[in-house]
């Protein structure tokens, strides 16, 4: 038999440094490319243009979960198609999220059957829907009440130690924010003050369970009585807003007996974030009211083009289940007596860092950790030092570790304080090597540092997640 001899395919080979012959060019990054190319390949050129990216687990600025076990990952996963807005298609995923809100009423304090609530993308989403929910019921009372709701700006009172989705809310919703001011014997809300700026245009006010700049509680308590007395004479009745974006997923562990939620008569809603102390990647957050009264019927949608009629009240539609799944994982897995050893544990190793931080003796201490293991810090006779925490925050990350200095809120703008946040998958052993690099960064700072000209001012890396 005659056989024919065929040209030889060009071998295509895919270097160590991936040099993709298929191309013979560089791959653009603005365009598509031309051609295909193999599944290992557009594997390996975006891992490696990730390469330089920092570690999540030396992440200090960040609030986010940077852990998971496997088997939550691997549940992840596997549930990443799901749409959870469609109810009838995926009726069980209906089921877990509505698990997850009674478990989360239940860490609460809300009345079985009573509390409502949803998942939302993270905490964002959810103050976003609780404000909606006060600026709506304030509407109505006060068109009731016989106030014209047109003849001036609605208003929402809050600390000015806010997170920035507050900002955006109040844009977003035409809505003036009254800031109630910080200072040094005030690091969180004023409560000798904040009844100053409630009116009867005030659609509520916001208490906020963690600061984002210092991890410190509102007096949610005490704001409450003062709402209390409030509404005896008001002629229309507020209510409290309770961001708790970190601290209300780690306060009922840890501290299960302060009172900061729906056992208070005027805590109408509430947010946290379970990508933050929920211990679920990022991203997925929720928002409870603690009964239908504090959520108005308007903000419920129905659409009936997925199949069958479903409620919707969520401000995104479309969305994978998968963190759903992931925080009903956390739930499950761990229990009651778990998540109150883990958060019980972060804590404790946000205790250790502190003290190790006190006894270089060079620091003043605006936030110990005790509520929420939020550490900061800011320098003593800051005159007296020839380097600023912005230059420990740029030697600190040459180990690799994401350490934020910045400026406090309006009236403190001259207070410049460092953040560690401390998570769930910082161990000890890790918390010594923190505390070992510090101290050669401050070790090397004090020998090799020149005192700067008067009045430069140093920039640094703000890491403020929510």
């Amino acid at each position: 038999m005659l056989h024919v001899n065929k040209p030889l395919k060009k071998d295509k080979i895919v270097s160590p440094n991936l040099a993709v012959f298929e191309a013979d060019e560089a791959m653009p990054v603005n365009a598509l490319n031309e051609k295909s190319v193999p599944a290992e390949v557009a594997y390996r050129l975006i891992k490696d243009e990730l390469i330089d990216e920092g570690n999540a687990r030396q992440n200090l600025a960040t609030f986010c979960q940077t852990y998971m076990e496997p088997e939550a990952t691997k549940l992840m996963g596997e549930t990443l198609a799901v749409n959870a807005i469609d109810k009838s298609e995926y009726p069980q995923m209906t089921e877990v999220e509505n698990r997850c809100v009674n478990i989360i009423a239940s860490l609460w304090h809300g009345k079985e059957g009573e509390a409502m609530g949803t998942s939302t993308v993270g905490s964002s989403e959810a103050c976003m829907l609780g404000g909606m929910a006060m600026k709506f019921r304030w509407r109505d009372l006060a068109e009731k009440a016989g106030i014209d709701t047109k003849a001036k700006q609605p208003n929402l009172v809050i600390s000015s130690g806010y997170q920035v989705c507050w900002e955006k809310f109040c844009v977003y919703w035409d809505i003036e924010m009254r800031l109630v001011p910080l200072d040094e014997q005030h690091m969180s809300m004023n409560m000798d003050k904040v009844m100053d700026y409630v009116d009867d245009y005030t659609i509520g006010v916001v208490g906020i369970l963690g600061i984002t700049y210092t991890g410190k509680f509102d007096d949610i308590k005490k704001l409450d009585s003062l709402i209390e007395k409030h509404n005896k004479t008001a002629k229309v009745p507020i209510g409290i807003h309770v961001d708790g974006a970190s601290g209300g997923m780690f306060a009922p562990f840890v501290d299960p007996k302060l009172e900061w939620d729906f056992q208070l008569k005027n805590v109408h809603s509430i947010n946290t974030s379970g990508h933050k102390y929920g211990l679920v990647y990022p991203g997925i957050g929720w928002v409870l009211w603690k009964n239908k009264e504090y959520l108005p019927e308007r903000l419920i949608f129905y659409v009936n083009y997925l199949g069958g009629e479903q409620p919707t009240m969520a401000i995104n539609f479309s969305r994978s289940g998968s963190q759903i799944i992931g925080q009903y994982y956390i739930f499950l897995r761990y229990g009651m007596e778990g998540l109150k050893l883990v958060q019980g544990h972060t804590r404790d190793v946000g205790q250790h860092i502190i003290k190790a931080i006190e006894d270089f003796g060079i620091f003043e201490i605006y936030n110990d950790g005790k509520n929420l293991p939020i550490l900061c810090y800011r320098l003593k006779d800051q005159g007296k030092h020839k380097w600023t925490l912005y230059e420990l925050a740029d030697r600190l990350a040459m180990k690799g570790w994401q350490v934020p200095a910045y400026t406090l809120p309006a009236n403190l703008t001259d207070v410049v304080i460092q953040r560690y946040v401390v998570r769930a998958d910082l161990s000890y052993n890790m918390a010594d090597a923190l505390i070992e690099d510090m101290k050669m960064a401050i070790e090397y700072l004090d020998k090799n540092t020149t005192v700067d000209a008067p009045g430069k001012k140093k920039k640094g890396a703000q890491g403020f997640t929510h």
